[in-house]
């Protein structure tokens, strides 16, 4: 059976495509019809480099520097100084996974064939990738314009012996590596190491985990709030599609249907079915507008996400032998500003999350004891558990400033407008984390209160979704140190062990959660 592949430069990249190859799960190569447009794009750079005709980057210094005349000798010593000179990083290295998405993100973009790099600078970045030897990326010090400058130069210190890669699982210096592997230092060509810095890969490495994990978010805090509506015996009728019909935002249907699928052949909601109460708070009543409205975030940063995964954000670019612009492509902006936005929806999941906790603790709902226990005053209850999901909540408030509303000038004056989208695309994943880390907490907490609704049953899904929790977390009926379940609550997130749970007991009872806009919501 042939082995399928990524086609780099030629075929159409996604997040989830990015993320399988970063797994090692799909194969990548670039076809030779590929490789002769990278070969046209090298010798137009080399023809510039023997006319002599001034081209930014190519023949000319950087940034301000761009009116200084460098020497055909010099643009090779040129193109390995501009990745020693911007190597200035500080701060925690990123995930491994994030740098390999970077070395991804950026060969896809040079295999287009309008940056001048050449085939061997090419080939031994897929050689990084196929190997697992990735490069650290300091993950301070990019403002995100002139391309993710830094973070760059140092994911491509390696190709020069400088630098540290993870390999096999250490942290040791590219000379080592090299010892080990016979591999030797390459010598850039003229341009290679301006189009291997320019770029936006840092921010769209972010912003592709970012997109995982705000689908990761979204998905389960509807199954989530489905097992606390039910644990609090809300009402199902706010998730009536006629009243959605009415105000027909993609993402408020979404999740109202979800959730509506979710609640079907529940005992619990037929219970109360003629109850005195006429609405619910807006924690559980509001799900469809809230979640939806995050929803809707999260899909215009997967739609710009993907015009960004497969761009040219390189400068100056090689059109061909009588056009090369040098222009603004590496400028975050697009990206920033959507990763602020996705930013904020990540954080009102969060923040509706921690309201529904809340209201679980009161008591107020018919059969719930006060603080989810019944022996309370020599027991707390829940009742800690919930200043754990404030305190987060409060802290994504905090990191909710948009980045790309900054700006500060650099290269002296030259450019002097940036999209600061680096610290966008970090801070979305920062919140992300606390988000989970509330999302487990609530998932604790629903399946408390779901517990006091025994024995009536809710529908096939969410009865197993519990069966699911209840095999790593008992019912509290006493304190205990909770700190432990939240840890085994943060694991059943990060893992998407409820949202499996989910898929696995649909397809056995034959049960569906498409909605009207499944596959715009449900695939990236």
């Amino acid at each position: 059976m042939s082995t399928a592949y990524f086609l780099f430069g030629e075929q159409t990249l996604t997040a989830g495509k990015a993320l399988r190859i970063a797994h090692g799960k799909i194969q990548v190569r670039i076809s030779e019809a590929q490789r002769k447009k990278v070969r046209k794009s090298k010798e137009v750079v080399a023809k510039i480099v023997a006319q002599g005709a001034p081209v930014y980057g190519i023949n000319t210094g950087f940034g301000p520097l761009c009116t200084t005349k460098i020497s055909k000798s010099e643009t090779t010593i040129l193109q390995t100084n501009i990745l020693k000179s911007h190597s200035v990083g500080v701060g925690t290295p990123i995930d491994t996974e994030v740098a390999k998405l970077m070395l991804i993100l950026k060969v896809h973009a040079l295999a287009k064939g309008y940056s001048g790099i050449a085939e061997t600078t090419l080939d031994r970045i897929l050689w990084h990738i196929q190997n697992d030897a990735i490069p650290t990326v300091p993950s301070q010090g990019s403002v995100g314009a002139s391309g993710d400058l830094a973070p760059l130069a140092h994911l491509f210190l390696p190709l020069i012996g400088l630098g540290k890669v993870t390999f096999q699982g250490k942290l040791i210096p590219t000379t080592e590596l090299f010892e080990k592997m016979g591999l030797k230092p390459l010598e850039l060509g003229p341009k290679e190491g301006l189009a291997l810095i320019n770029g936006t890969q840092f921010i769209l490495a972010h912003a592709v985990k970012v997109v995982e994990k705000l689908h990761s978010c979204l998905a389960q805090a509807d199954i989530i709030g489905a097992m606390m509506i039910e644990g609090l015996q809300g009402s199902v009728k706010p998730f009536y599609p006629e009243l959605h019909a009415l105000r027909p935002f993609k993402g408020n249907i979404h999740v109202a249907s979800r959730v509506k699928s979710l609640l079907v052949g529940s005992e619990i909601m037929e219970d109360h079915i003629d109850c005195d109460r006429v609405q619910d708070p807006y924690s559980l009543r509001c799900i469809p507008q809230v979640h939806g409205a995050s929803r809707n975030a999260w899909l215009h940063l997967k739609e710009l996400l993907e015009i960004e995964l497969n761009a040219v954000t390189d400068n100056p670019v090689i059109i061909d032998q009588e056009l090369t612009i040098s222009g603004g492509n590496f400028h975050g902006q697009p990206l920033a500003m959507a990763l602020d936005y996705a930013c904020l929806a990540a954080s009102e999941v969060g923040n509706i999350s921690d309201r529904r906790i809340y209201l679980a603790l009161e008591g107020n709902s018919p059969g719930i004891p006060k603080l989810l226990m019944k022996d309370t005053g020599i027991n707390s209850g829940y009742m800690i558990l919930q200043y754990t999901s404030a305190a987060l909540a409060s802290e994504n408030k905090g990191l909710c400033f948009p980045a790309s509303a900054d700006s500060i000038p650099t290269s002296l004056g030259q450019e002097d407008h940036v999209s600061m989208g680096s610290i966008s695309g970090r801070k979305a994943l920062q919140v992300l984390g606390n988000v989970e880390k509330i999302l487990a907490i609530e998932l604790l907490t629903a399946a408390q209160a779901f517990e006091f609704r025994k024995p009536m049953k809710s529908g096939v899904l969410l009865e197993e979704v519990h069966k699911t929790i209840r095999k790593r977390v008992p019912f509290a009926d006493k304190d205990r140190v909770f700190a432990l379940d939240i840890e085994v609550g943060i694991e059943m997130v990060e893992t998407k062990i409820i949202i499996t749970t989910i898929e696995n007991k649909c397809k056995k009872a034959k049960v569906s959660l498409e909605t009207p806009y499944y596959k715009e919501f449900e695939t990236y």
